[in-house]
């Protein structure tokens, strides 16, 4: 979406990177709980994957961790006891493209963060976490295909005992494994982050009498791509993905690993990628704490194999907002930086803050990337003002959206969710010329109808549209007209 939308990206990658020098200070009557933090007696203490090794580029002292990703991603992880409850502090100082320090067995269960690029120095990540009811297994790792990595110094502080040192130093440090030759079928997440107003469509992973586009042939006009969708399995909670394959033969053979492979075609020109969970017939209930971490735990593997940059929650039969919420706190911690948080609900699901879609989308907040609400298939509506409005005009879009923005969440969390023509669904499309004047219209005041809002709101965050697909049906006219609007606002 232009030039301005780019500078953004790296400036805001660039503080990401700068942040993760930033050394926090360690809880009260901490010890040194990681044997053999600097790797000077070679991988003693730790658990390490065949794509190990020590080198000497070291950060301090004269050994370091290497790891060149192959087959895996090239871990080292050392299992420590910890006590539940207790605060931790986890850093390490790493050097080189999607380094991963993070830990599992925690509290919140896997957390995580990882630097996003290289500058051929060493930077410091860091993860805080509570201890849970077990032991807690910390590591270090690379990503598929980016190269080698190092890291040294990894440091837990905590409550606990210090454990002994090693009794084995090395008498050499081996070189680290060739790099691979291929990559194998997975997928970082991106390194981008979202510009200041957004432009989101929903891509087919089906046949449905639209369009069929592979994920590649996404216009680069969207900023965000939700793929829909994910779908339950006999797990409760637990959701499965794979290339559909009637969609598949539609496309003359279409496959994840040419998915995963667009999905990072997508990443290289900035855009975020984003698995889309329920739909229309969605049947994904998260109800207690178990159903919780199954979704938590099926949604961050298929992110890790897909590079997917995070999750879209599109319940259309119900939320549970607390336990929904649990999950959706986990998968944001595993996540670490980039991570990016969508809700879909319907138009009368976000009628008040007491329901419980909005709930949900209060509790989550402090993660949370946009509310895309599905301004359509819903008759007639109550606006902020109290009064009536007719879906397919600007007064519903504008009146309804002002519910969101005076009921907690922060203008640029909301996001008009329209379809891209009347085919896409039962009522309330309208010209993409109409979404353009509501953003206006609460962005700036100007192109509102009879309703006008009490204030405007500048930093709105932008339209999602159902669908990609339906867009190309229609010449792509929702794209090239809400695109071109979003980048004229504030």
């Amino acid at each position: 979406m232009g030039t301005l939308r780019a500078a953004l990206a790296v400036g805001a990658t660039a503080l990401v990177v700068g942040a993760g020098l930033l050394v926090a200070a360690a809880p009260a009557g901490a010890v040194e709980l990681v044997a053999n933090p600097g790797f000077e007696s070679g991988t003693a203490g730790w658990t390490c994957t065949a794509e190990t090794g020590v080198g000497t580029q070291a950060h301090t002292g004269v050994r370091a961790l290497t790891g060149t990703p192959n087959a895996t991603t090239a871990q080292c992880a050392q299992t420590i006891q910890t006590t539940p409850g207790a605060a931790y502090t986890l850093t390490a100082w790493v050097n080189g493209a999607f380094v991963f320090l993070g830990a599992s067995g925690t509290s919140a269960g896997d957390v995580s963060t990882w630097t996003p690029g290289t500058n051929g120095a060493y930077s410091q990540l860091t993860v805080h976490f509570t201890g849970g009811s077990g032991p807690a297994t910390v590591y270090v790792h690379g990503w598929y295909a980016q190269g080698t990595y190092s890291a040294d110094d990894v440091s837990l502080q905590g409550p606990g005992t210090a454990p002994p040192p090693p009794t084995n130093p090395p008498t050499s440090p081996p070189p680290p494994t060739n790099p691979p030759t291929s990559p194998p079928p997975t997928n970082p997440p991106g390194t981008g982050t979202l510009p200041k107003h957004t432009l989101t469509g929903y891509w087919h992973n089906f046949v449905n009498g639209s369009s069929n586009l592979r994920l590649r042939d996404v216009p680069a006009t969207y900023d965000v791509v939700d793929v829909a969708f994910a779908n339950a399995t006999t797990t409760p909670g637990a959701v499965s993905f794979a290339v559909d394959p009637e969609l598949a033969t539609a496309l003359g053979g279409y496959t994840d690993a040419n998915l995963i492979t667009d999905v990072a075609t997508l990443h290289a020109r900035g855009a975020k990628v984003v698995l889309s969970v329920g739909g229309q017939n969605g049947t994904i209930s998260v109800s207690d704490g178990t159903s919780a971490n199954n979704f938590a735990t099926s949604v961050r593997s298929i992110m890790a194999r897909f590079g997917f940059d995070g999750v879209d929650i599109d319940l259309e039969n119900g939320v549970n907002a607390t336990f929904m919420g649990q999950a959706l706190h986990q998968i944001g911690a595993a996540s670490g930086a980039g991570f990016v948080l969508t809700l879909t609900p319907q138009t009368i699901d976000m009628q008040s803050t007491g329901m419980a879609y909005f709930q949900l989308a209060l509790g989550v907040r402090d993660i949370l990337t946009t509310v895309q609400t599905q301004y359509y298939n819903s008759g007639t509506m109550l606006g902020c003002d109290g009064r009536v409005y007719a879906q397919g005009t600007v007064d519903f879009l504008t009146a309804l959206a002002c519910i969101q923005l005076q009921g907690g969440l922060r203008p640029d969390q909301v996001a008009l969710g329209l379809p891209a023509s009347s085919r896409a669904a039962g009522g309330g499309a309208v010209a993409p010329s109409v979404v353009a004047s509501a953003l206006t219209c609460l962005a700036q005041g100007v192109g509102c109808g009879s309703f006008h809002p009490p204030t405007t709101w500048p930093g709105i965050r932008g339209a999602m549209t159902w669908s990609v697909n339906w867009d190309q049906v229609q010449g792509y006219a929702f794209a090239n007209t809400v695109a071109p609007a979003l980048d004229r606002l504030p």
